[in-house]
């Protein structure tokens, strides 16, 4: 996807500069849920900004609604880039794992007020940037993920949906009933988040102790473990399945000098390891019922840029 720089964003031409700005956190919010990529949807939301500045200033004051136009255009670009995204990610080097987020990044959607929406079940905002959520989202189709994440989680009405994925509003309800039986399958109530952190951080010290037995009084035990090195840095081939197999792999490959942190990532506790002061890997877990039943490893440096600087 080609980006140009976003045209300044002058009164003088823009007949409603601040209903345009305004709208690039919320832009940046649903790009990443569609995309599960921080960069990728930075690309997004530059590419939708420079589509409208590259209109005339006649044609933005046609607009009725900057926020419409802006949110239909990044939801398109979304869609292609999701097409061609399936195509890379076959070529991608061992497993993709959506980019996790710091804290500072946990962006929530200024949608979630919207109590007009159609009732349907749905998902709250925060589960909807977890990493399991996103997972589940990477095995949809490009028009289902689409389709869900701009009504179930953004509330969109179906007609507006049809208008960006392009299909009827009856099509894009079903895309959505067929993306939400996925979640739903894939969903179990979450741990409360005081006993989430406690069992990250009691994860985090029986790994710097390399306490094998602890590990796996921790973890589930069918527990998987899963690593994205992208081909650049060495990660796990395979997913590693079984408590005992996966703490004794973190016990046999913990680098002396390696120092973990325990920090937010997507919005859930996680740990973030640093290597001579640079973030070199970023764990997401799943936890229920007081156990790890998943790890999310990233160490992809191309995923982990903004935890250098957060």
């Amino acid at each position: 996807m080609t980006t140009r720089p976003t045209a300044p964003q002058d009164s003088r031409f823009d007949p409603v500069p601040s209903a345009v700005t305004g709208e690039r956190r919320r832009l940046t919010d649903l790009a990443y849920r569609m995309l599960g990529s921080v960069a990728e949807a930075e690309d997004v939301v530059q590419e939708t900004y420079a589509r409208w500045y590259a209109m005339s200033p006649r044609q933005r004051e046609a607009v009725l609604s900057p926020g419409g136009w802006l949110t239909k255009v990044a939801g398109r670009i979304c869609l292609d880039v999701l097409r061609s995204a399936r195509v890379r990610r076959e070529r991608y080097v061992g497993a993709w794992i959506p980019e996790p987020l710091p804290a500072r990044t946990e962006w929530s959607a200024s949608a979630a007020d919207d109590t007009a929406a159609d009732p349907a079940d749905r998902v709250t905002l925060d589960e909807s940037v977890g990493m399991a959520f996103l997972v589940v989202l990477e095995t949809m189709t490009p028009a289902e993920r689409v389709a869900f994440v701009l009504h179930d989680v953004f509330r969109y009405p179906f007609a507006e949906v049809a208008a960006i994925v392009g299909r009827t509003p009856a099509a894009c309800r079903q895309l959505a009933s067929s993306a939400r039986r996925r979640v739903e399958a894939a969903r179990a109530p979450l741990s409360p988040t005081a006993q989430r952190a406690r069992v990250v951080r009691e994860f985090k010290l029986a790994w710097e102790a390399m306490d094998i037995d602890a590990l796996v009084g921790l973890l589930d035990a069918d527990a998987t473990a899963v690593g994205d090195g992208g081909g650049v840095v060495t990660a796990l081939p395979h997913p590693i399945e079984g408590a005992r197999r996966i703490a004794r792999f973190l016990a046999g490959r913990r680098p002396d000098r390696l120092v973990l942190h325990e920090r937010t990532v997507n919005g859930q506790p996680g740990l973030v390891a640093c290597l001579d002061g640079a973030v070199v890997s970023v764990y997401a877990f799943d936890i229920r019922d007081g156990r790890i039943r998943r790890i999310w490893a990233v160490l992809n440096p191309e995923k982990l840029r903004p935890w250098q600087t957060a």
